[in-house]
């Protein structure tokens, strides 16, 4: 289980001033739930999916947690530009203590970067870094993968494999998708949380959230 209750965040900017992103936001995410997190651009949706990782901590509020949570695919949160590929996939092994030969074959495998894997991560294009991303939080084997729009990135083979590996074999795992595609949300999720101007609500049932999402 993840439960958020009362969270906000708070940002100083350059000028000195403040800026609320997310106010008294509560919801939880039980295990096995695929959520989805609806929002336009800047309402707060990948503010609240890296509170939800761990990556930032609320200003106010708190975020408990009984099941292990990924960083946020498709955020490049779990990696490092400035190194290679391969010492990428050498510090999340020390990290979740995996063993190196075994996940650098799976990554190779999954994300198909070749001799991309010995240079550094400001030569990858944004897919390269995204297949690279997935692969490695699929190698780590999370309880609850938090996905930001992932599934659209690539070409026809990866995206194939990433339904195959997180919808499929990892059907019992809870995800939660921060999304503006009513496909995708239709398809994979089976509630949703819409942020809107810094507030979220939960909403069971998702064509009634598309709909609200579809008239902001």
């Amino acid at each position: 289980m993840i439960n958020l209750s009362g969270v906000s965040k708070v940002y100083k900017t350059e000028t000195g001033t403040y800026h609320k992103v997310l106010s008294d936001v509560s919801f939880d995410i039980a295990p096995g739930e695929k959520i989805a997190v609806i929002g336009r651009n800047g309402a707060g949706k990948s503010t609240l999916v890296r509170l939800i990782a761990g990556m930032e901590l609320p200003s106010s509020g708190t975020i408990r947690r009984s099941m292990s949570v990924s960083w946020p695919v498709g955020l490049n949160g779990a990696l490092a530009n400035g190194m290679t590929g391969n010492d990428n996939i050498r510090m999340i092994c020390r990290l979740y203590g995996k063993p190196f030969r075994e996940t650098q074959a799976m990554v190779d495998d999954f994300a198909q970067l070749g001799k991309w894997m010995s240079e550094p991560m400001t030569t990858f294009s944004a897919g390269m870094r995204a297949r690279l991303n997935f692969a490695l939080s699929l190698a780590v084997d999370f309880d609850c993968y938090l996905v930001d729009e992932i599934i659209a990135v690539g070409d026809q083979r990866f995206q194939r494999r990433c339904q195959e590996e997180l919808f499929e074999k990892r059907a019992d795992r809870s995800l939660v998708l921060a999304s503006h595609i009513p496909d995708h949300i239709r398809h994979y999720c089976s509630r949703a949380v819409i942020v809107h101007r810094g507030r979220a609500k939960e909403f069971d049932d998702l064509e009634l959230a598309i709909e609200i999402y579809n008239d902001l």
